[in-house]
């Protein structure tokens, strides 16, 4: 008897071929490969130097791993953060901060990480195009704004002679002026709508909270004005006295509520 011999189809069999030719001549994916960290690091700055953050970040990553241990694996750990920051990728950016902060928190660039974790939070709390649709900070949500006050707190009480101090602290100031106006913001809100007993203590909030900050002349005028749409005329008078005392040149009482068209923030 003779038996047929099974065989791989010749189609198969050259398609097969192909492949594995075309496998075995396909180059490393990784052009970094042959490349030193020293240029790793330059092509690196390179990208972020022209805008292409995209391509600059997976460049600071290589180089973490190929200078690990070393004074440039840190560096390229920060400007990692950074270009992910200016790619608008917040939440990997503050990953990145935080992650260098906990693994090193005796290097001499720690003041530059707590400052770059407060303006990433800083700016998204801002948004984009708060300029366009003027809300300010005071009518977004305040989660950032806190977290960068935090570090920035954090930066100018460990190290109040870095060069990063100044700057911090007027971003302090700023943030502490949102975070008053908000509460105030609020008590509007509920004012406006008639919720006048959750419109003073909001702005009780306010004055509690917070001290020699321009929205406590409003928060003081809504309590006026809720006391006084409540009936409670001792109240009222009581928080006229207190507004009229601290801020003897108030408008609110003659001209009301200030217009929407003029921010609290806006100076120029």
């Amino acid at each position: 008897m003779i038996r047929a011999k099974l065989s791989v189809p010749a189609w198969i069999a050259l398609s097969a071929a192909a492949l594995l030719a075309g496998c075995s001549s396909t180059p490393s994916a990784d052009k970094t490969a042959s490349w030193s960290p020293n240029r790793i690091y330059s092509e690196a700055k390179d990208e972020a130097g022209s805008g292409a953050y995209d391509k600059a970040i997976p460049l600071y990553e290589k180089l973490e791993g190929r200078a690990a241990g070393t004074p440039l694996a840190q560096q390229a750990q920060l400007e990692k953060a950074y270009a992910q920051y200016k790619s608008g990728e917040k939440a990997a950016a503050i990953s990145t901060v935080d992650r260098f902060i906990k693994l090193h928190p005796a290097s001499p660039a720690l003041d530059y990480a707590l400052y770059l974790k407060g303006v990433i939070n800083f700016n998204d709390d801002l948004g984009m195009f708060a300029f366009l649709t003027r809300q300010d900070l005071s009518e977004r949500d305040q989660k950032a704004a806190k977290e960068s006050f935090e570090a920035f707190k954090d930066l100018v009480t460990r190290f109040p002679d870095s060069r990063y101090a100044p700057d911090a602290r007027q971003r302090m100031n700023y943030i502490v002026n949102s975070l008053a106006q908000y509460e105030v913001h609020v008590a509007r809100y509920y004012y406006t709508r008639g919720a006048y007993l959750a419109a003073i203590n909001r702005a009780q909030v306010a004055l509690a909270d917070y001290r020699e900050v321009p929205a406590l002349e409003e928060a003081l005028y809504i309590m006026v004005k809720s006391y006084d749409a409540l009936g409670m005329k001792d109240l009222r008078d009581d928080a006229q006295r207190v507004l009229t005392t601290n801020y003897p040149q108030s408008t609110f009482l003659a001209n009301g509520f200030k217009s929407k068209d003029d921010p609290w923030w806006k100076v120029w």
